[in-house]
């Protein structure tokens, strides 16, 4: 039942219902559940179901952690409260988790793939040689802190994209400016972004 309570807790959070999440959030503190659980829960969901929506909830969910381990009950059971409701009340994305997920995918489809050259740091006269940093193009140098049409792939996913902003709090200027980077590298004639080397 325990866990019954945590998934409806953690649907409720995601559903945007702070009404519902504080009443099983109470279910679980009246049942005897761990405060520090549903601290642990609440950073899960801050990084899984909000993300870049609102960044504010997961340091908003370390402070209610740190809160209930200073103060222990029934205060830092408040704080919890407190960062249950605003979790509930944030607007949501899972972008990030669904980024995280792609990336680890592509790292297991693809193997090792090779570090490019322009991308290696140059600390050796061997490195050097070799063309380790040749041809890096250093981004605060660059017009609006943007090298257009650089690459940071290997070859073979020179225009892989994992992160995919959703149009909910500041996720959406993130998306904005993200799309318009993506026109900037449409646009540059840079050889590494169209796929030579």
């Amino acid at each position: 039942e325990f866990y019954d309570l945590i998934s409806a807790f953690h649907k409720s959070v995601r559903g945007s219902s702070p009404d519902g999440a504080l009443y099983w959030y109470c279910r679980i503190l009246a049942g005897g559940g761990d405060p520090l659980y549903v601290a642990r829960r609440l950073l899960a969901i801050a990084t899984e179901d909000i993300g870049n929506a609102d960044p504010r909830a997961l340091q908003l969910s370390m402070e209610a952690w740190d809160a209930q381990e200073r103060l222990g009950s029934p205060e830092g059971e408040l704080a919890l409260a407190q960062a249950v409701v605003y979790l509930a009340s944030a607007p949501k994305s899972n972008a990030v988790y669904e980024a995280f997920n792609l990336a680890q995918k592509a790292v297991v489809d693809n193997g090792s793939l090779e570090v490019p050259l322009h991308l290696r740091n140059a600390t050796t006269s061997l490195g050097k040689q070799l063309g380790y940093g040749k041809e890096y193009r250093y981004a605060h140098n660059e017009e609006e802190g943007f090298a257009a049409g650089e690459s940071y792939f290997p070859q073979s996913l020179q225009h892989a994209q994992f992160y995919f902003p959703k149009n909910s709090g500041l996720e959406k200027r993130i998306k904005e400016k993200l799309d318009y980077f993506r026109q900037l590298n449409a646009k540059s004639d840079n050889k590494r972004y169209d796929g030579a080397d």
